[in-house]
């Protein structure tokens, strides 16, 4: 790619905020507000389309993509989650990761048992302070202040989400032992040693390198303070030579808002070398390969349509639900009901998901590599 052409493409990368409204909660009425400032939304969708003009052309080499992306990482994110948080409370829930689906719990108990599993780990209890690294709109920050008593202190860099995840935390009465600032994960807001333990629940994959976040979440921590994560990563399986798997991850990553995809290997030395010390990594989606099949489906089968559930949402995640919300976006696009725009966030997301289904059927990709790290009680 000439240098021309990624001069332009990331001029054309900016982070301008379509209009929201965080206390709304039904879909349409939340692509409405955005609609009052259909141009910004525009050019959000726009900006952050533009990420990713790099590798359109010559997938085989997508290293200046790369650069372009790691260098306007924060832009791109903002963008990715102005553009999808309404998508993603309507089709999924306000936890926006994936779980252990066993057979027996519901899609909600299946989510919650996985944000429970860190709580679990970081041995969390009453009197902590705890950092939710990139918390979203509070969903895991909810349920693991409620589960173990904790205070939970959330870090987005989103100002919508960040909102968002204060009208519900109000809503759930929760207020008092949740909330959250707007801030850059890999500058953190917040002086040295003063969290007890933190957790990330699959947000660190949006910086523009692992050791970044890292090293803040250990500037942070207290020494001895554990540091639990569900990171996303490729696995030992993946080979980037193969190019149809490599289409697969990009067009994971685009879909997800990703530079680029640490290995396993990357992400653990990634801990060490701002200096953690690894208790325990294993990858949570290869552990279900030791569980009869009759009590766990793949974390990846509520995409498939595949996962028990009556509810409109559970059909919401299917491939034909995500068909009927994308012919009812398209309806209210040309209305002029939603903004421009629209159309393409919901075709990014649903190839998105296909192509997650897709590496994780080939095992190439996991979102839930867990690990719990410590802060040595000295430093070096």
């Amino acid at each position: 790619m000439s240098s021309s052409a990624t001069s332009s493409s990331t001029a054309l990368i900016s982070d301008v905020a379509p209009l929201q409204d965080p206390t709304k909660d039904e879909f349409l009425s939340r692509l409405g507000v955005k609609n009052r400032k259909a141009a910004d939304h525009k050019t959000t969708v726009d900006s952050y389309y533009a990420g990713w003009d790099a590798d359109r052309s010559n997938l085989e080499n997508s290293e200046e993509g790369v650069k372009i992306r790691r260098g306007k990482s924060r832009e791109l994110t903002n963008n990715f989650y102005n553009m999808v948080t309404d998508f993603y409370e309507y089709g999924w829930g306000e936890s926006f990761h994936f779980g252990r689906m066993f057979k027996k719990f519901t899609f909600d108990h299946n989510i919650a048992r996985h944000e429970d599993f860190l709580a679990l780990a970081l041995s969390l209890k009453q009197g902590q302070k705890v950092l939710d690294v990139g918390c979203g709109v509070g969903g895991p920050a909810r349920e693991i202040a409620s589960f173990s008593g904790a205070t939970v202190v959330g870090v987005n860099n989103n100002q919508y989400q960040v909102d968002r995840l204060h009208v519900l935390a109000e809503k759930e009465g929760l207020s008092k032992i949740v909330s959250a600032v707007k801030g850059d994960y890999l500058q953190l807001p917040f002086g040295d040693a003063s969290f007890d333990a933190a957790y990330a629940v699959e947000a660190c994959v949006h910086a523009p390198k692992l050791e970044m976040v890292y090293g803040e979440v250990f500037r942070v921590l207290k020494p001895g303070g554990l540091f639990a994560n569900y990171e996303w990563v490729t696995t030992p399986k993946y080979d980037e030579s193969n190019q149809e798997w490599k289409r697969i991850i990009h067009d994971l990553e685009e879909g997800n808002s990703i530079a680029k995809l640490y290995t396993t290997e990357q992400c653990i030395q990634a801990l060490k070398t701002v200096g953690f010390e690894v208790i325990e990594y294993r990858d949570l989606a290869d552990d279900d390969s030791d569980i009869d099949g009759s009590a766990i489906l793949p974390w990846y089968s509520p995409l498939e349509g595949k996962f028990p559930g009556d509810n409109m949402r559970n059909f919401r995640m299917s491939p034909f639900g995500r068909q009927i919300t994308d012919v009812f976006v398209a309806a209210v696009e040309a209305l002029r009901i939603a903004p421009p725009g629209t159309r393409k966030v919901s075709q990014l997301l649903n190839l998105a998901a296909d192509r997650l289904v897709a590496a994780g059927e080939l095992k190439i990709f996991t979102p839930m590599f867990f690990y719990v790290a410590r802060k040595p009680l000295t430093s070096k």
